[in-house]
């Protein structure tokens, strides 16, 4: 016999998704027929696999160890150990805001939100480490739910990542996000002085081959034949100026839409790149500051989020703003630049 209790990042779910993660190599078949004969049980009582878990339930498998060691793969030790290493190699974070259910973090530019290979350590996998070793999180856990990041940021973009730590809370995040009801501001330093405030919009293609987006104006995009038109996404960014010495300024950006690139690639379109961008930036402006002031990637940070109203669980979120200051360079660089 086996007994598992359903911890805050689990709850939420159907009884039957929950034990499909549970005994993973188990086929549905057999975890139907281990309810119907009160083999697995909830809370003592049969169930037919709909009910939703709640936080404190109890699990009960009435099953042989072999049985359920040959059904069940997870985590493990090795796993465990993997995300261990990559908190202590990627080291301590700033947390801007944490509950049982989400947590905000500062992403340093250079660190991956998630992890493009095997052998990366991003985000992600420091989250879980920090979860394991703040003891908020374990091995059996593991099994049927891994906390991560909800919104990416590219690698050398530094600021705000949301990360649901429970199942509630990712589902709540990505809902915000899809539904663009959670408003995401950027600071960036551009090239000249741009318009004080301003909503661009326009057409934006990606080349997946080449991870660079091309952006097209109205009047453009409408030029195009209609088989290609079906390529382009429409996008919104809107900006002000929040300081700027003539030569660069500081601005604040929102996005209206979400795309790849989209700040850095809309801003550069209308002759205000930003400061460091190798992609879409001025090869000769970059590498003067990069020789000045060692700047080696896009001067861009997620320096805020305002959340829309929320019911519980999430009332301490509701209706809230949370600020990642912006690293000192940003506002050196304005000063002497």
């Amino acid at each position: 016999m086996k007994q598992i209790i359903v911890s805050e990042q689990e709850a939420g779910q159907r009884l039957d998704k929950l034990l499909h993660k549970i005994l993973k190599e188990a086929p549905g078949s057999f975890l139907y027929k281990m309810l119907r004969k009160k083999n697995i049980t909830l809370n003592g009582k049969k169930a037919d696999g709909s009910e939703k878990v709640a936080c404190g339930d109890s699990l009960t498998f009435f099953l042989s160890e072999e049985t359920f060691e040959k059904f069940a793969t997870g985590a493990g030790g090795s796993e465990t150990a993997a995300y261990e290493a990559a908190f202590a190699q990627i080291g301590r974070l700033e947390i801007l805001y944490e509950d049982k259910h989400v947590l905000l973090v500062h992403k340093p530019a250079g660190l991956l939100s998630q992890k493009a290979s095997a052998e990366d350590r991003s985000l992600n996998e420091w989250l879980i480490g920090y979860l394991l070793a703040q003891g908020k999180l374990d091995a059996d856990t593991l099994r049927t739910f891994k906390p991560s990041v909800c919104n990416r940021l590219d690698r050398n973009t530094s600021g705000l990542v949301i990360c649901g730590i429970s199942l509630a809370g990712s589902r709540k995040m990505s809902e915000l996000l899809k539904e663009r009801t959670l408003h995401k501001y950027y600071r960036l330093l551009v090239k000249g002085c741009p318009k004080q405030e301003l909503t661009l919009e326009g057409w934006l293609s990606k080349d997946e081959a080449l991870n660079k987006v091309q952006i097209l104006s109205q009047q453009a995009y409408a030029k195009l034949p209609v088989s290609e038109q079906k390529n382009y996404a429409g996008i919104q960014t809107s900006y002000k100026v929040v300081e700027t010495n003539g030569d660069i300024t500081l601005l604040e950006a929102q996005l209206i839409t979400g795309k790849t690139h989209q700040i850095r690639a809309h801003l550069a379109s209308i002759g205000h790149p930003l400061l460091g961008d190798v992609k879409y930036g001025v090869a000769s402006w970059n590498q003067a500051f990069r020789q000045r002031y060692g700047v080696k990637n896009q001067l861009l940070h997620a320096y805020r989020l305002k959340f829309p109203k929320m019911e519980p669980p999430f009332e301490a979120l509701s209706g809230r703003e949370v600020v990642c200051e912006m690293p000192k360079l940003y506002q050196t660089i304005l000063q002497e630049g």
